[in-house]
Order: structure tokens, then C-alpha cells, then sequence
């Protein structure tokens, strides 16, 4: 499963338009739709915090109407991003 990486402030203006469309009061209002999304993790994606993933990406896009074309974006791997491997150990200082 991908990743959708929208241009900054795209995925705000995306979801906003999809709050509108669906006549939806909030964000937390998108919930009523039948999404399984956490509401903290809505906000994430809300703030930009977060990448969207692709397959809630074209949910969004079907029911709210929208064409996925009017957006600029982009799709990155689903491991993007994470930490490869471990951290390094710490000495202490106070070592005999």
C-alpha cells in the first residue's frame, strides 16, 4: 500500500474540500461516513503531520466527488521515511 505525498498544504485543502462536499460539520464529522480512521489520526492527516494512505485517498475521492486529477500529488513507498536499522549505543562517561 502506498502513500499519497501531496504538494504542502495540498492535503488541508483536500480534505476540506471533501468536509465540503459531503456536507460534513467537522472533521470528526467524516466519521459518520463509514471510514475506519482514528479521529487523532484524521487530524494528523489534517495538520499534515501524516501521510494519506492511497486507498483512503480514492474513498475520499468517491465519495466526496472528486476528481483525482485536480490535485497535485504524488505516491511514495509505504516504508518511507523510517529509520533503518538501530541507534548506536551510548557510552557513559564515568567508564573504568
Amino acid at each position: 500500500m502506498n502513500r499519497i505525498r501531496f504538494r504542502k498544504g495540498e492535503q488541508r485543502k483536500f480534505l476540506d474540500l471533501v468536509i465540503l462536499n459531503l456536507d460534513s460539520p467537522s472533521l470528526r464529522g467524516l466519521l459518520q461516513f463509514g471510514f475506519n480512521v482514528n479521529y487523532s489520526t484524521l487530524k494528523n492527516y489534517y495538520c499534515e503531520d501524516r501521510l494519506m494512505p492511497e486507498d483512503l485517498f480514492g474513498d475520499f475521492c468517491l465519495v466526496g466527488r472528486i476528481e483525482k486529477g485536480k490535485f497535485r500529488f504524488g505516491f511514495v513507498d509505504r516504508n518511507w521515511g523510517q529509520v533503518k536499522g538501530g541507534k548506536k549505543k551510548k557510552r557513559s562517561k564515568g567508564k573504568t
